[in-house]
């Protein structure tokens, strides 16, 4: 994506600097679910699927990715997340997080004309 508009707060790259990026092992994991545990040096990440989005989960919860990191990558990496959603959200109207609410009509979304 050398397009990619950068979030504020992070240092414009020189145009001289060029990397590649060789994506031909990366593996895609869908997760509805996370935990965040850590170290004071690590951050650690758990991504899993929780078989019974919206209810407290009957089954175990099944992990398939642990991410660890340091804490200057995660603050870098909570920059562009946040830059990601806003730029989400200024085109298609703010994310209801509670599910409750997302269920309710109308509930998070803009009244409508008239």
């Amino acid at each position: 994506m050398a397009d990619e508009t950068k979030p504020e707060g992070t240092q414009p790259t020189s145009p001289a600097m060029q990397f590649t990026v060789d994506t031909g092992h990366i593996t895609t994991t869908y997760t509805n679910w996370y935990r965040v545990t850590g170290t004071p040096e690590e951050l650690i990440l758990d991504f899993g699927l929780n078989p019974e989005m919206g209810q407290v989960p009957t089954e175990s919860i099944k992990l398939t990715q642990r991410i660890v990191m340091n804490f200057w990558t995660a603050k870098r990496l909570l920059s562009a997340l946040h830059f990601a959603v806003q730029r989400h959200e200024s085109f298609f109207g703010a994310l209801e997080v509670d599910v409750q609410r997302r269920l309710r009509p109308g509930a998070g979304r803009p009244a409508g004309p008239g």
